[in-house]
Formats: structure tokens, C-alpha cells, sequence
């Protein structure tokens, strides 16, 4: 079981950049592909960024292409999103996912791959 801990959320204005950090617990982090979703008011979780095992491979939501950029080190069990340029639209909970992949470099972008989800964190932008 993984367990994921968010952090790095908060109240931005526009333009500004947020440094996103996923926290893993466990030995077996590096079996796992990582992906970011974000929830707005209202609307349903979608994909944002993801990653595959070995980092190698990254995916993108076309809203976030060139604006935002996940990361991760296995050596700290921690995947990273940097959010740049942010825009109002761009609010919402900012959750981090693991799906367990027999694949070292497969990103995955769907909600049902991942197995576990974390609490999320709060990015608001301010106009």
C-alpha cells in the first residue's frame, strides 16, 4: 500500500508559480507511475501531468502543456509539479496518484489506473 501526503498549495495571482510536492510512503515507490489531477468547484477531476517509473516519460493535459512540469526522484519517494504562468482557471484541489505499472516507462492519464489517491492540496488563483 502507498500512502500520498500533498504539499506546496496556497493563494497565488495570476502569472505567479507554485511548486507542487508528493510525498510516498513505502519501499516500492519506483513501481508506481505518478500522475496529477486537479478538481475546480464543481467540475470532475481530470488529468493534469503524469510520469512514468523511471521519469523518463511524461504526459500532459493539453490545458497545462509548457506550463507546468512533473517531476519526481525516487531516491525521496516524491513527485513534484511545477506550476508556472498560473491563471485564474488553473484553481482547484491538486491531487497526486500512484499506478502500479509493469512498465518502466508507460505514463498513464486515466483516473481508474491509478490505485491510490492523496488528500489533495488547494491552489487558488487570484485575477
Amino acid at each position: 500500500q502507498v500512502q500520498l501526503v500533498e504539499s506546496g498549495g496556497g493563494l497565488m495571482q495570476a502569472g505567479g508559480s507554485l511548486r507542487l510536492s508528493c510525498a510516498a510512503s513505502g519501499r516500492t515507490f519506483s513501481m508506481y507511475a505518478m500522475g496529477w489531477f486537479r478538481q475546480a468547484p464543481g467540475k470532475e477531476r481530470e488529468f493534469v501531468a503524469g510520469t512514468s517509473r523511471s521519469g523518463g516519460n511524461t504526459c500532459y493535459a493539453d490545458s497545462v502543456k509548457g506550463q507546468f512540469t512533473i517531476s519526481r526522484d525516487n531516491a525521496k519517494n516524491t513527485v513534484y509539479l511545477q506550476l508556472n504562468s498560473l491563471k485564474p482557471e488553473d484553481t482547484g484541489v491538486y491531487y497526486c496518484a500512484a499506478a502500479w505499472s509493469n512498465y518502466l516507462n508507460t505514463c498513464y492519464i486515466g483516473k481508474d489506473d491509478h490505485n491510490y489517491w492523496g488528500q489533495g492540496t488547494q491552489v487558488t488563483v487570484s485575477s
